[in-house]
């Protein structure tokens, strides 16, 4: 079974960011998703740490670790982009303000319910962050990870085992295997990938999805 690559990953979820977005990517594999953007389309990247206006990674040598994402990663700034205060930061994010967030996630539960700061592991170092502000602030909440973990287990489950970050608040979940929206009628699959059943789908993610 061969799954998308983090790059293809990325440009999976790039394409479904509108025109004139306001968007939050999380620390992890959404941060890839500012190099797959369309150049053509104007789309406003924020980062928790202050930034507004955010563009793809720098070129090799070109990094200013002075200019950073919140996983403390070096970015680029768009022509217009802003740096502010961390706590007019987080009121943008609790205010309703950002269209779309992408985040990682230990486990997405077939209600939407978020979990993704802690597995209780001995060597974690539990720390939540600002993604529960992310999840529930932004309009969209978008859950960006690899289907099953190294154990071959599905990381969409029925009910989240792990602390939740935030509860009903994904709204679409990608991974290397499908895109999965989340409604209330539940689990719907919009689009797998490499040819991949809809029932080898629903064989590995364990629980029951709608074509």
């Amino acid at each position: 079974m061969q799954g998308l690559n983090r790059d293809q990953m990325a440009a999976r979820v790039a394409r479904d960011i509108p025109e004139g977005a306001y968007v939050n990517l999380g620390i992890g594999l959404p941060t890839l998703v500012a190099n797959h953007l369309p150049r053509e389309r104007e789309i406003f990247l924020h980062s928790e740490n202050g930034l507004l206006g955010m563009g793809p990674a720098p070129a090799a040598g070109d990094e200013d670790y002075d200019l950073i994402n919140a996983g403390k990663q070096p970015v680029t700034l768009l022509a217009g982009g802003a740096f502010f205060h961390h706590a007019d930061s987080f009121a943008m994010m609790r205010g309703g303000h950002l269209d779309i967030c992408v985040l990682g996630a230990f486990q997405v539960s077939a209600r939407g319910d978020l979990a993704n700061w802690h597995t209780g592991a001995p060597d974690a170092i539990p720390a939540v962050g600002g993604a529960m502000d992310l999840a529930i602030g932004a309009k969209r909440t978008f859950v960006m990870m690899e289907h099953l973990t190294k154990a071959g287990e599905s990381k969409i489950v029925a009910e989240c085992s792990y602390p939740l970050t935030g509860v009903a608040c994904v709204s679409r979940i990608y991974t290397d295997l499908a895109v999965i929206d989340v409604t209330a009628a539940g689990l719907k699959v919009v689009e797998t990938f490499h040819g991949l059943p809809f029932d080898e789908l629903q064989r590995l993610s364990g629980l029951p999805l709608i074509a």
